[in-house]
């Protein structure tokens, strides 16, 4: 399956969830925001929204400093 992942091409070999994908690329889920065809997912549905085919996923990290 194929899905866009922060603008390129990525294939993940299932079905899996905002969780799942993050789990997969080494990403804590705290600190990060995730969008799904240009919808926002709170953290809370993480694990239960299930990515498909042809979805675009940005994943965009929070950094402090002053």
């Amino acid at each position: 399956m194929i899905i866009k992942l922060n603008g390129e091409n990525y294939e993940i070999p299932y079905i899996c969830s905002i969780e799942e994908l993050l789990i997969k690329l080494n990403i804590a889920k705290n600190g990060v925001a995730v969008e799904v065809n240009l919808n926002i997912i709170k953290k809370i549905s993480y694990n239960t929204f299930m990515l498909n085919e042809g979805d675009s996923v940005e994943i965009v990290n929070f950094v402090g400093g002053g």
